[in-house]
């Protein structure tokens, strides 16, 4: 089991008032699972992603990834638990847009301390694999949403981590790109890779293995309405 979350509450502090945002998410992820976790906003669907990626840490309950104690990392461990086993995408890009494609996707081979000329095959390499090969050399507003968003894909992948994890990877594309990143998301499990990917949309939850549906903080699970 490469994911385990057990007994998770998140309570956040308005005041004098404590504002539950995730109640008793108890979540488990075998390695190659594709899971989708739907829900509307204020659901408590990015709360649990944000704890899932080691960016926030729960107010109670266990998580292991990967076999290791998240909640029992300090804060330098924890980034280096997001570095070495979480590959993000999100829904905005989050590309630079001064640099190119392949500096982009560069970027997390950079904090790891990889030689140069070893960057640059590995971000060639993702760059190729998500069909941007001829637009290594473009800035983002040279590209088009679609190829903004593999280009992400290619960042978040370069690392060779355990798991992509993809928040609304879809929510600002047309409906013709949005296709094709499924597809390309299709593809990488296919290949082996762990994705858990939230989204609010029922068409884009569909293209998962398996289903979680948080309302209230609270999850529970269904077959996709594929």
């Amino acid at each position: 089991m490469i994911l385990k979350l057990d007994h998770i509450d998140k309570n956040y502090v308005q005041g004098r008032l404590v504002v539950p945002a995730l109640r008793d998410v108890s979540l488990h992820v075998n390695a190659g699972e594709y899971v989708a976790i739907m829900g509307p906003s204020g659901s408590g669907k990015s709360t649990l992603m944000n704890i899932i990626g080691c960016l926030d840490r729960p107010s109670s309950g266990t998580y292991f990834l990967d076999g290791k104690n998240v909640l029992a990392c300090d804060d330098q461990e924890m980034a280096r638990m997001r570095l070495n086993n979480l590959g993000f995408v999100f829904q905005n890009f989050q590309l630079l847009p001064r640099q190119t494609a392949r500096e982009n996707v560069e970027l997390p081979l950079v904090y790891a301390g990889v030689r140069k000329a070893e960057r640059v095959r590995r971000a060639e390499l993702a760059l190729n694999m998500v069909g941007l090969g001829d637009r290594m050399n473009f800035n983002p507003n040279q590209l088009s949403g679609g190829q903004k968003q593999r280009v992400a894909i290619a960042r978040a992948m370069v690392n060779r981590p355990k798991i992509l994890l993809a928040d609304e990877p879809t929510g600002a594309l047309d409906s013709r790109s949005s296709k094709q990143l499924m597809n390309l998301f299709a593809r990488l499990n296919a290949g082996g890779v762990t994705i858990v990917m939230i989204t609010h949309a029922p068409e884009i939850a569909a293209y998962a293995r398996r289903v979680v549906d948080i309302f209230d903080g609270r999850i529970s699970e269904r077959a996709p309405g594929r």
